[in-house]
């Protein structure tokens, strides 16, 4: 499927995001505390190789600050950079990147021990170490990749877990060549795609060309001053952060914006990791809550026989967050209107239900039947009335159409008119 015409489009964005990745690389070492030579192919989330020191979290907390600032702060703080730079060049030192190794790195297996001030570390020690960045940073990793390729699909099926086992396959090799994590940029992904490419095959041109770097022109990267390395990494990180989506998100759906705060604020000033767990968490507190209290809509119909009945109406399945609600409020309805008004389920958006909500609705239709008020399920599916019928509910009565309904209906009236005669 390959045609010729894709071959200068790749060749020129391979080469564009390979000038990219190894300045890039170089200064991500840097930030991990990691030697020069252990370069990389794709972006790295800053805790994942070691525990950082006090001095990193300020390096990633700075970073943050300043991608907060996009608009305003950065140019006045790059202008009296640049000021600070051209006033003192000439008498005060700037400090390069070094020495980098020259040459492919040597392919080993990964070490599963290591050894520091004459003490050995086993796998387990590391682990430990890492915490809860060996979770974490793999989760990163995966949505930011499958976001990638979300944002520059340009109308075609992703299918994630091809991207997954991309990812993994990346990762087991860079093991062998003792790299950092990798995944996928953000900011390359948009090079790459601004650069005009159409196939996988400008990923190969990338990898050739950091390749011929590493062989032959890391003497030359022992030259670059390191604040062009820090610059590299604000001017990846600063366009990562999306403030366009904050008056949207105020329009739509303001409560949104509570998970997102978080989430950031948490990352800021805390730890990376742990703001990540406290949005998800956030997220999830979020979606049980809405589990938890469904919407029910309420109204009176009439039937084809005259007879007036009340329908609530529950938007989504009964699941064990909401049964309680769910029951508290049909009651109350029912007590409200009193014996003489049946009771309707429209049960159209009940698609599913579990055990709990089965004894709820047991529980339910006893309440019903205590106090001779009739409790019709409209519409309920078929698989939904097996589960009510495991925990063996009594007075549990079902419809499926509107002339069964009319019959219910019409039965209780009758029920309903002969003990009124008889009194």
């Amino acid at each position: 499927m390959y045609r010729r015409d894709y071959i200068a489009s790749d060749l020129v964005a391979g080469i564009t995001v390979g000038l990219t990745i190894i300045p890039q690389a170089i200064a991500y070492a840097n930030v991990a505390g990691l030697p020069l030579q252990k370069m990389k192919d794709l972006r790295i989330m800053q805790k994942a190789t070691k525990v950082p020191s006090k001095g990193q979290v300020i390096v990633q907390k700075s970073l943050w600050l300043l991608s907060t600032s996009r608009n305003i702060l950065v140019v006045l703080v790059c202008a009296v950079m640049s000021w600070l730079l051209e006033s003192h060049l000439g008498s005060s030192p700037v400090k390069l990147t070094g020495h980098v190794k020259q040459g492919l790195p040597e392919f080993q297996p990964p070490p599963f021990q290591t050894y520091h001030k004459n003490e050995t570390y086993h796998f387990v020690d590391m682990v430990s170490a890492l915490g809860s960045g060996c979770l974490v940073i793999p989760l990163l990793s995966l949505l930011e990749t499958i976001s990638i390729a979300k944002v520059f699909n340009e109308g075609k099926p992703i299918d994630a877990t091809q991207e997954m086992l991309a990812l993994g396959a990346c990762n087991v090799l860079s093991a062998f060549v003792s790299s950092m994590p990798v995944s996928g940029g953000l900011s390359r992904g948009a090079v790459n795609h601004s650069s005009g490419v159409k196939t996988t095959l400008g990923g190969i041109y990338t990898g050739l060309l950091v390749l011929i770097s590493l062989q032959f022109l890391t003497p030359y990267l022992y030259f670059i001053p390191n604040a062009a390395l820090a610059a590299i990494i604000i001017a990846a990180v600063i366009f990562m952060v999306e403030l366009h989506v904050i008056k949207p998100i105020w329009r739509t759906k303001k409560i949104d914006l509570i998970p997102a705060v978080a989430t950031f604020l948490c990352c800021l000033f805390i730890r990376l990791e742990l703001g990540i767990v406290i949005g998800i968490g956030i997220n999830v507190l979020f979606l049980l809550y809405a589990s938890a209290r469904p919407s029910l809509r309420v109204h009176k119909d009439t039937s084809i026989n005259g007879c007036e009945y009340l329908v609530i109406t529950p938007d989504r399945s009964l699941v064990f967050p909401s049964v309680e609600y769910v029951r508290a409020v049909i009651s109350k309805q029912g007590t409200r209107q009193g014996i003489a008004v049946p009771v309707v389920i429209d049960s159209t958006h009940i698609q599913a239900a579990d055990f709990t909500a089965a004894k709820g609705v047991k529980n339910l239709t006893e309440d019903f039947s205590k106090r001779g008020q009739p409790l019709i399920f409209h519409n309920l599916k078929p698989s939904v009335i097996e589960i009510f019928k495991g925990v063996k509910p009594s007075g549990l009565r079902c419809s499926s159409n509107e002339l069964e309904l009319d019959d219910c209906l019409k039965e209780f009236s009758n029920i309903l008119t002969t003990t009124t005669n008889r009194y």
